[in-house]
């Protein structure tokens, strides 16, 4: 009898490119019949949240980090050669001429998957994210619940 193993992320990052490298890493774990969390934080948030806009009562503090980020994977820039913008567009024109799956198509594969998705309830005060703005169908949780994942885990990455 085999027992289940686990991975768990955290994706701090905001930048694209490591999301994916979050996300391919994830469904493949999820592949291998690995129980996978991902547990979203500070810029990793953004790539939670919906790409239309929300309206949802909010200080001015929390009204600038909303305009200041970006909404939904999608929109999210490079780590590298960002470009002002045009590095995201060309990488995905690399992408869609080799077949590879975008970031957003990867979130959706993963929750299909059943990849624990969770969003990082402290963070989400801090930048005045509230539930509406991010997808359905995710978990809200702090550290204590990512760290009882960790614990756990075979496999624990931070990107």
């Amino acid at each position: 009898m085999s027992e289940t193993k686990k991975t768990t992320i955290v994706l701090f990052s905001g930048d694209y490119d490591k999301a994916m490298a979050a996300y391919i890493i994830a469904n493949g774990a999820a592949a291998y019949d690995h129980e996978v969390t991902i547990f979203h934080t500070f810029w990793g948030l953004n790539a939670l949240r919906k790409e239309e806009p929300i309206a949802v009562k909010k200080g001015f503090l929390e009204n600038m980090f909303s305009k200041m980020m970006p909404r939904g994977a999608d929109k999210m820039g490079l780590s590298k050669m960002n470009f002002a913008g045009m590095g995201p567009q060309m990488i995905k024109q690399v992408m869609k001429k080799h077949n590879a799956m975008t970031l957003p198509q990867l979130i959706e594969l993963a929750q299909e998957q059943d990849i624990k998705l969770v969003a990082c309830t402290m963070t989400m005060d801090l930048l005045g994210l509230k539930q509406e703005e991010l997808l359905d169908g995710i978990e809200y949780a702090g550290v204590a619940a990512y760290l009882a994942d960790a614990q756990e885990g075979n496999v624990n990455l931070f990107i």
